[in-house]
C-alpha cells in the first residue's frame, strides 16, 4: 500500500474534511508527475459494473493519493479506511473523487490491527459503516478480512452477519480476503478465525491477494481456481515467499502475477484489480511514482494479453 508516504497530505485533507466542503476542493493541487509515467486509461462505460469492458485497475490507498492515481492514469482507487478523517467521510471522498475525476471503486473496511478503533471498537459497526460508505460512493466492493482469533463473538456470527449485510446492500460484494499465518521463532501462528484461508469456510465473494499468497507460501493460481466465480476482487502485489507480507511491485517477486492476470478473461472475471504495493523504501517521490506507474503498466499489459487469448 502507499499510505505510509502521504502523511503530510493526509493532515491537510483532514482539515478540509472537518470544514464545509463546498468549493474547497477547487484549490487542491494537481501533482507535477512526469508525463512519461502516465498510462492512458482505456474508455469504459460508467456505473458499478464493467460489462464488455477491460478490467479496471485501481490504486489501493488512503485518501491522500487521489491526485497521484489521476496523474498516472489509474482507473480509480480503493480507499483504505484509516485513522485520517477523510478516509472515513463520504462527502470528503466524493469531493476528492469529483475534483480529480477518479472514482472510488472499492472500500477496504478498517479491520487491521491499527484500525480497530476507527469509527467504533465493535467490528460489526465498522463493517456496517464501511458498507454505507461504499454505497454512498457507488463502489461495488467492500474488502474485509476474516475475524481475528480473539474476536470470538464476531467470528461465530461472521457468516450470518455478512448475509444480513448482503441483504441490506444487495449491489455490494463483501469480498473476504485471503490472509497468511505469522511465523514467530520458527513456529506458525494463525491470528484469524477460523483460519487465514477463507475458502475453507466458504463465502459468497472473495478478494485474492497475491502478496498474501506469497506470505502463506500458497499457490495463488490454485486459490483462484478454488474461489472460482466467487473471486470478486484482486489485490495485485508480488512477494518472495519469505513468510512476510511484502507487497512488491508485480514482477519483482516469484508470484504468478502475470499468469493470473492473463487468466482472468478465461475465468469470466468481472471485478477490479487493485494495485497494492509498498513504496516505503522509495528514496524520492519520483521513485515512488515510477514504482506505481510500473505496477499499472504491468497490470494493463497482462490484462490485454488475457483479452487477446480469450478472443
Amino acid at each position: 500500500m502507499v499510505y505510509a508516504q502521504h502523511s503530510r497530505s493526509r493532515r491537510s485533507y483532514s482539515r478540509v474534511a472537518a470544514s464545509d466542503l463546498g468549493g474547497l476542493f477547487a484549490d487542491l493541487p494537481w501533482p507535477d508527475v512526469n508525463p512519461a509515467l502516465s498510462c492512458p486509461t482505456p474508455a469504459r462505460p460508467a456505473g458499478r459494473g464493467y460489462p464488455d469492458a477491460v478490467t479496471p485497475v485501481l490504486l489501493s490507498t488512503t485518501s491522500a493519493a487521489f491526485a497521484t492515481a489521476a496523474a498516472l492514469g489509474y482507473d480509480g482507487v480503493e480507499v483504505m479506511v484509516w485513522t485520517d478523517a477523510v478516509s472515513q467521510d463520504a462527502g470528503a471522498l466524493r469531493g476528492l473523487s469529483t475534483h480529480y475525476r477518479v472514482p472510488v471503486r472499492s472500500v477496504h473496511a478498517p479491520c487491521l490491527l491499527v484500525t480497530q478503533r476507527v469509527w467504533s471498537p465493535d467490528p460489526w459497526e465498522r463493517l456496517r459503516r464501511a458498507a454505507a460508505l461504499a454505497d454512498a460512493l457507488d463502489a461495488p466492493t467492500v474488502v474485509v478480512h476474516p475475524p481475528f482469533s480473539w474476536q470470538r463473538d464476531y467470528a461465530r456470527g461472521f457468516p450470518m452477519g455478512l448475509d444480513r449485510l448482503q441483504e441490506t446492500y444487495p449491489r455490494i460484494s463483501f469480498a473476504v480476503e485471503n490472509m497468511f499465518p505469522v511465523r514467530m521463532a520458527g513456529r506458525l501462528f494463525v491470528p484469524y478465525s477460523p483460519g487465514w484461508d477463507p475458502t475453507k469456510a466458504g463465502f459468497d465473494a472473495y478478494t485474492l491477494d497475491l502478496s498474501h499468497c506469497a506470505a502463506a507460501r500458497n499457490d495463488a493460481l490454485a486459490m483462484a481456481d478454488t474461489m472460482g466465480p466467487a473471486m470478486a476482487h484482486v489485490h495485485l502485489g508480488d512477494g518472495t515467499g519469505e513468510g512476510r507480507d511484502e507487497h512488491l511491485v508485480p514482477g519483482r517477486g516469484n508470484q504468478p502475477c502475470a499468469q493470473l492476470l492473463e487468466s482472468l478473461a478465461g475465468r469470466g472475471y468481472r471485478g477490479s484489480i487493485a494495485v497494492e504495493v509498498s513504496t516505503r523504501k522509495a528514496a524520492s517521490r519520483a521513485e515512488r511514482e515510477a514504482d506505481l506507474a510500473e505496477a499499472l503498466a504491468f497490470a494493463r499489459t497482462h490484462l490485454a494479453a488475457s483479452s487477446k487469448v480469450d478472443a
